[in-house]
Formats: structure tokens, sequence, C-alpha cells
């Protein structure tokens, strides 16, 4: 019997690579390809634990995930961050404040030394 690729391998893969690099960008753009990632690694899992001798491909399902859960973690680390900045730094009635919003970041930047 000819083995054909597991679906969604390299795609699993690929939304793991690019959550990872796109963890940068504030995660709204890494934390859904990651879920997603994730999402399509399990059932590509499931589909191969079905049927192990008809499909190839597994290990980029694996390293895909790994990558997706990664990725996932480091999105939520930036996001946490920005809002630790802005609670701490900023403060949140400063956000619909411009004026105070920027005395508060001028005063971050004297207490950094710039």
């Amino acid at each position: 019997m000819e083995q054909k690729q597991l679906p969604n391998a390299t795609l699993v893969l690929i939304f793991g690579i690019i959550s990872i690099v796109l963890c940068w960008c504030y995660g709204v753009i890494g934390l859904p390809l990651g879920i997603v990632g994730l999402i399509l690694g399990n059932k590509a899992i499931k589909v191969d634990q079905q049927q192990p001798d008809v499909y190839l491909g597994i290990q980029n399902v694996k390293i895909g995930r790994i990558l997706s859960i990664v990725g996932i973690v480091l999105n939520l680390i930036f996001i946490v961050g920005i809002i630790y900045v802005i609670a701490t730094v900023i403060g949140w009635d400063a956000i619909g404040n411009e004026e105070l919003m920027n005395e508060r970041l001028e005063e971050f930047k004297r207490a950094m030394g710039q």
C-alpha cells in the first residue's frame, strides 16, 4: 500500500514557525496562528493514530505542535508584558487622555535617564 502525506502536516509546521516569528506583533497575529497550528496538529495526530501505516509526515506534525505551543507561550508573555507596562508605567486612566499619556511617558523617560 502506498503511503500518503498526513493532512496539514506541512501547514502545522509553518503555523508553528510563523507564530514564533510574529510574537513581536503584540500577540495579535502570532497567537491565533499558534492556536490554529495546535488544533490542526492535534487533529492530524488523531488521524495518524487511527491508521498509522497509511500516512507519512508525523514528525512534521509533532515538531509543528511543539513550535505552536512555544509560539503561544511567547505571544502570551508579550501580551502580559504589554498589559503590565500599560498598568504600571502609563496607567489605565491615561489611555483615553493623550496629554496625560504624553506626560507620563516623558516622566518615564526622565526616570530612565534619557
